[in-house]
């Protein structure tokens, strides 16, 4: 048998988890209860928390369950005088998570199934002198992939000059085996709530005397946003005007935006690096709802004089991401013995960074970066979407030399709407600062790969419905798609080299619809 206890509010949910069936018992007033216990018992109100605080801790280190409170913030410092961002002994938040979805189902998001143990803690490899007015560190998405990597580096680099508070809703995409391996320390703590609700943003805030802000927190897949595209405005630039007016409103020390380089919009092949100066044109609903964000961001500096800082990024790869992205997806469909499918001919290429050179990048522009200054993250390592999927195949060893054995692993059907097909930022300006990337694209492939082999199965639970060429998300869910794919046909050739075009098209039912690249194996 399984107890759970969360609190909502001044509710109380106990969780009695059984081998055949589990159930839910929920009180609706804590303190009432408390009080019915504090009579029966003759104990006073404080000495009661204090007692039930003590033996609640000590069972929850046991059991490994992730979070408890059984009374509300105001009553924790009336009775015990401590400081708003005292956290719980086991290191998690007294933030308040939600047991169960909206249809009554327990939270798939907090079972704890053991796999975080097995894994490597994994984080940036950068260290700085403290900053002496930083002091509580809130991180927006921090259960997810990239924020999860900068919680686990500034947790464990700094664990006496830092509190870091990982702030999550959960989404289908985030996991918190991503941060399991710090609930006992004593620098980190976890808040269940949402960036487009504005209570509980300012009660995280203020909880936890929070002073600086990361907000990665953002819905992401390019993909998605072509078919729900106001989810994308409403967490990202809605949860982002959150953010900053209950930023200004407590008084944030430093607000640094976690943006991404599709916000310039597509770059040609023969045009320059993009600067930090250059004019914002984007193409796809994500990337405009990114660019609308940085312009609340901007306009919130500007007009109330809050300290920011935003960061515009390359594609960041690695251990931990949730496999609706290429690398992911691909490298566990292979595993499974799957072909991958490519939205169109493959040819669009991207510039990937390895996650532990972007924990650093974070951690260097924390530590050194300006207020008021935009930085691009930039790497080095400029790659098509059909030279990816082969060199994964390599690193699989999955025989592809002819094209016979590469068709029968990498398909083609149609693409987005619309497909930038590169972009490429100078990041001169953050190397100024003294970061560069450490990692190449063969060890983080290496990596990243073997940590899927290992753990991509089981991180999420089942992945089998993101795996499919175009899921959708209807709430938390990933729906799964089961059209089939209307596949390219092979009719071209090009330069491995260059991509350039040596004859012929790719045709989806008759009709035109661009190159394919061929690749050297």
């Amino acid at each position: 048998m399984r107890i759970v206890l969360f609190r909502t509010g001044t509710s109380l949910t106990f969780h009695i988890k059984l081998p055949s069936h589990s159930c839910f018992f929920k009180v609706n007033n804590i303190q009432i209860s408390l009080r019915l216990v504090q009579a029966f018992l003759g104990f006073s109100y404080c000495r009661l928390i204090k007692l039930l605080d003590t033996l609640l801790c000590a069972f929850f280190r046991q059991a490994n369950i992730l979070s408890h409170q059984l009374y509300t913030q105001s009553n924790f410092r009336r009775c015990e005088n401590r400081p708003s961002n005292t956290m719980a002994s086991n290191g998690t938040s007294k933030g308040p998570p939600t047991p169960s979805s909206a249809n009554g189902e327990q939270n798939k998001f907090f079972e704890d199934f053991g796999v975080w143990k097995e894994a490597p803690i994994l984080t940036g490899s950068t260290k700085f002198t403290p900053l002496p007015d930083v002091k509580n560190i809130m991180i927006t998405g921090g259960a997810g992939f990239i924020a999860c990597w900068l919680v686990r580096h500034l947790t464990l680099t700094y664990p006496d000059a830092y509190n870091i508070v990982s702030f999550d809703k959960l989404d289908y995409c985030a996991s918190l085996n991503n941060t399991r391996a710090l609930n006992d320390k004593r620098n980190f703590s976890f808040y269940h709530g949402d960036i487009t609700n504005p209570s509980e943003v300012v009660d995280c805030l203020e909880r936890h005397n929070i002073d600086t802000i990361f907000h990665f927190a953002a819905q992401s897949h390019v993909d998605l946003s072509f078919g729900n595209s106001y989810a994308f405005t409403h967490t990202n630039v809605y949860g982002t005007h959150v953010l900053l007016e209950s930023a200004k409103k407590v008084g944030i020390k430093k607000f640094i935006h976690i943006s991404t380089d599709e916000v310039y919009g597509e770059v040609k092949d023969d045009d320059d690096d993009l600067l930090e100066t250059s004019i914002l044109a984007p193409t796809n609903p994500y990337a405009a709802s990114k660019a609308a964000a940085e312009m609340l961001v901007h306009s919130y500096q500007k007009s109330f004089k809050l300290p920011v800082i935003i960061v515009r990024s390359n594609n960041v790869y690695g251990p931990h991401q949730y496999p609706e992205k290429i690398i992911p997806k691909f490298s566990c469909l292979l595993q499974r013995g799957q072909p991958v499918v490519l939205h169109g001919d493959g040819t669009p290429t991207r510039r990937y960074l390895f996650a532990g050179d972007a924990a650093d990048a974070f951690d260097t522009i924390l530590h050194k970066g300006t207020m008021g200054q935009i930085y691009n993250v930039g790497s080095y390592d400029e790659i098509s979407n059909l030279t990816l999927c082969s060199k994964l195949l390599t690193y699989l060893d999955i025989p592809h030399s002819t094209q016979a054995e590469l068709h029968k692993w990498v398909k083609h059907t149609q693409d987005r709407p619309f497909n930038d097909h590169r972009y490429a930022v100078d990041g001169t300006k953050l190397r100024q600062l003294g970061w560069d990337q450490k990692t190449s694209f063969e060890d983080g492939m290496a990596i990243t790969v073997d940590w899927y082999k290992r753990f991509g199965e089981r991180w999420w639970g089942d992945i089998t419905k993101v795996l499919t060429p175009f899921p959708t998300v209807t709430g938390s869910e990933v729906v799964g798609d089961d059209h089939a794919v209307e596949e390219l046909k092979e009719d071209i050739v090009v330069d491995a080299d260059d991509n350039t075009v040596l004859g012929k098209k790719r045709k989806l039912n008759g009709v035109s619809s661009g190159l394919e690249q061929t690749v050297e194996v």
